[in-house]
């Protein structure tokens, strides 16, 4: 029964291994070391508002058996260039962060004696091999086990750093007041849970899902939506309380680069816990990042051979394993070309995706209330009540990052 159940989810467990990632591993851990939990109330608040414009991705491709992208082009073409554009500039260095990150904590779990650079490399070869032999079936079939891995190793932790002494923790609302504090909490609403056009993504794999399952029905795409969705929202709280139980008022320094981090918080733990520890949380870190670079490595190239065929540039780089291609080679430059710039990229990058979160909101509420959309499949009171709710806390906040800038 639980593995009949267990076969029907897929779109929403891609979508939890490409949204826990470094939002989750560095980004909530960070938020619980640096203000205990005193930004559960923007972890909560981000979720919820964001919470229907990811659902529409799936129901859009429910409803229409399209992508997103299709919708896009139908409300226009300019906004199909926006999205192309935009993520052109920044998969290479979003793909790079989340390699480079899993290729350090590969080193510190496997115990082999590599270089970074070797890891690195590695990791995208057998990243990509898996897409390109196993296709959408074994990704789907492979994060369902990195999924209850990362589940488990993570809740575990964070039980166990609970039971161990530590400082006296509250639930009051923190709000940063200073420029680094403020540039923080930005980047933490526009990364979690994840970047709005990972909705794209959620789409493109949906109509994946469907294809190769005739039981997956509306029924059961949305319910495996909100089980996704669900994972992401807990391991989000999980990596903050762990960040809050073990750094939080002590003076260990969890600063530095996501690759610096991720190994000061394994060691942090094996100091704070014990040593048996360090493999059980070296275990949820890792499966935590590779679990992000496989989907991210999956879903970039899909949408960017999707959006040529749309341009009407049906030829060898409107498809999948050249876009594939391109997207291990460009990694692997910036890699090592721009290793010493990727903090000012990975900067960039999400400074992007949070000032285009607002867009992508619009144009997924107004394309699910479309005429493009089966009436039926239309968003219901409750939904555009909280659909306007998100749109004006996305809106409020950019401008907001942006008068602080």
């Amino acid at each position: 029964m639980i593995f009949s159940q267990l076969k029907k989810l897929g779109p929403g467990l891609l979508f939890a291994g490409a949204a826990i990632g470094v939002s989750h591993l560095v980004q909530s851990t960070k938020a619980g070391a640096d203000y205990g939990l005193g930004l559960v109330w923007a972890l909560l608040l981000v979720n919820i508002f964001k919470y229907p414009f990811f659902k529409y991705g799936t129901l859009y491709a429910i409803a229409t058996k399209e992508n997103l992208l299709d919708g896009y082009n139908k409300l226009g073409k300019p906004f199909l260039v926006i999205y192309f554009t935009v993520n052109l500039m920044t998969m290479f260095t979003i793909q790079a962060a989340v390699t480079i990150v899993t290729a350090g904590l590969a080193s510190s779990l496997f115990g082999i004696n590599l270089n970074i650079q070797t890891w690195t490399l590695i990791i995208l070869l057998t990243s990509g091999s898996i897409l390109t032999i196993g296709k959408f079936k074994l990704l789907d079939n492979m994060m369902k086990c990195i999924i209850i891995v990362l589940t488990l190793s993570t809740v575990s932790a964070v039980i166990l750093s609970g039971l161990s002494p530590h400082t006296s923790l509250s639930l009051k609302p923190v709000i940063p007041n200073n420029t680094i504090g403020i540039a923080f909490l930005i980047a933490f609403f526009g990364w979690m849970p994840a970047p709005l056009d990972i909705s794209v993504w959620q789409s493109i794999w949906t109509n994946e899902k469907r294809k190769s399952s005739h039981s997956f029905d509306t029924k059961s795409s949305i319910m495996d939506f909100k089980i996704g969705y669900f994972f992401t929202v807990i391991l989000g709280l999980c990596f903050m309380a762990l960040g809050a139980f073990v750094a939080y008022d002590s003076s260990n320094n969890l600063n530095g680069s996501a690759l610096e981090f991720s190994n000061k918080l394994i060691n942090l733990y094996a100091q704070s816990l014990g040593d048996w520890s360090y493999y059980l949380i070296a275990i949820a870190a890792f499966t935590t990042m590779f679990s992000t670079t496989l989907t991210t490595l999956d879903a970039s190239p899909r949408v960017m051979s999707h959006c040529l065929d749309l341009f009407g540039k049906k030829n060898f780089l409107s498809k999948y394993k050249t876009w594939l291609i391109f997207l291990i080679v460009g990694t692997l430059i910036i890699f090592y070309g721009f290793l010493s710039e990727m903090g000012s990229l990975i900067k960039i990058a999400t400074i992007f995706s949070f000032l285009t979160a607002p867009l992508y909101a619009i144009l997924n509420y107004l394309l699910i209330s479309s005429r493009h959309t089966p009436k039926k499949f239309h968003p219901k009171k409750r939904d555009h009540i909280l659909s306007i709710s998100g749109i004006i806390f996305l809106i409020g906040f950019s401008i907001w990052y942006i008068l602080s800038l």
